[in-house]
């Protein structure tokens, strides 16, 4: 391994991980011809660490593979290596909490979009610190809009690769944006709920915790799924099940999650309060999830 450059005292951002060396932020770039930039063409996970481990890397590392397996990218690092890097570039950013971005492009190839001329993937992880909302706003909820841009089911790209073209939620997010709220929800083509612009949604109605199937066009994330088997150890009703935005708004509770959101309560959609928020179920949910990061990720600390 060698180090091209010195870190000095003002290095702001981390350092990172290319190709199984590590570089400082300005060295782990992209080719102008590699495919990730030129067509979006790789996937990428975003994972957060607590107390310099990371939570539960084993299940992004297996969706990681699944979305190559999906878009058939071979990488030559196996989990272990990308474990390795993962726990290096941990080290070195001197955070104990943070959030890192694991990502893979086609890599160089020609200007065609034939993915045939591309030769090697490019592998990248990334360190960075990431605080998607303030406590402030944890407290008091967020406001969602329903966005125009909709995530379209059974088109041939199955919502559970996690590729790098993230245009649907950026222009869902520039919405949200205008609108003066804080994040947008994405229907179907079909007026069902998929999820938000980087997060996926659920709601209490009538006792039940539900959120929207992965066929309805929800990423299957890592965060839900720890909802959802949390909710059965608590043994709260629970399923999966197609909603619209009738359902939203007539919920008794709604919140979203994600790896870099980790929980967050919603206070209103569409300009309609929700009755509760922060409500006794996401409490509970936080409560259980906090748990999990501290039982996983500080088990051998005092």
């Amino acid at each position: 391994m060698h180090h091209a450059h010195t870190v000095t005292a003002k290095q702001v951002k981390p350092l990172c991980w290319k190709n199984g060396a590590v570089v400082g932020a300005e060295h782990a770039v992209v080719p102008i011809y590699d495919h990730g930039l030129l067509y979006g063409d790789g996937c990428f996970e975003g994972l957060r660490f607590y107390g310099g481990q990371p939570f539960r890397l084993g299940r992004h590392l297996s969706r990681l593979r699944r979305s190559l397996s999906a878009l058939d990218i071979q990488i030559s690092y196996s989990d272990d290596e990308l474990q390795a890097g993962i726990a290096e570039c941990i080290e070195q950013s001197n955070m104990p909490d943070g959030y890192l971005r694991l990502l893979v492009t086609r890599g160089e190839g020609d200007m065609g979009l034939n993915p045939r001329h591309c030769v090697s993937p490019n592998v990248f992880i990334i360190p960075a610190s990431l605080s998607l909302v303030s406590d402030d706003t944890r407290q008091r909820g967020v406001s969602l809009i329903t966005s125009s841009v909709k995530r379209a089911v059974g088109t041939g790209l199955d919502s559970r690769v996690k590729s790098l073209n993230y245009l649907h939620s950026i222009l869902a997010r520039a919405e949200a944006n205008a609108a003066g709220v804080d994040e947008a929800i994405l229907l179907n083509q079909f007026g069902f709920v998929a999820e938000c612009s980087a997060e996926n949604i659920f709601i209490v109605s009538g006792g039940n915790l539900l959120t929207p199937p992965i066929t309805d066009g929800a990423l299957e994330g890592i965060s839900r799924e720890i909802i959802l088997s949390l909710a059965a150890d608590k043994q709260i009703p629970h399923r999966e099940q197609s909603l619209t935005t009738y359902d939203l708004y007539n919920a008794d509770e709604c919140f979203i999650c994600g790896s870099g959101a980790r929980l967050i309560p919603v206070r209103q959609i569409d300009g309609r309060i929700i009755a509760q928020c922060p409500g006794a179920y996401y409490q509970s949910m936080l409560a259980g999830y906090q748990a999990l990061i501290k039982a996983e990720c500080f088990v051998e600390r005092v």
